[in-house]
């Protein structure tokens, strides 16, 4: 069931229903505040809607990462199993 939360970035507070735990929105919020604080001290930009696309790109680069590192581990899971079945089917045959 979706519940209220009530998060502030970047000085504007947003009103919204989640299906997450109220704490996981807020870290979620503050994440992307922290985030777009950090770039508007880098580039000197306040231009809020050029901070949040460059914000909202940042920030999936770092998903994307992610995603490549946990294939790239179950694909490492998957061939340390087949690997594993494989020698358990070879000793079993003995």
């Amino acid at each position: 069931m979706k519940s209220p939360v009530t998060i502030t970035i970047a000085g504007h507070r947003f009103s919204l229903r989640s299906d997450e735990d109220e704490k996981v929105v807020k870290e979620m919020a503050a994440h992307v505040d922290k985030s777009l604080r950090e770039l508007q001290k880098s580039t000197r930009t306040a231009d809020t809607q050029s901070l949040a696309i460059l914000t909202a790109l940042q920030i999936t680069e770092e998903l994307w990462k992610e995603r490549r590192l946990h294939a790239e581990l179950r694909k490492k899971v998957r061939d340390k199993t087949r690997a594993l079945v494989q020698m358990i089917e070879r000793e079993a045959r003995v």
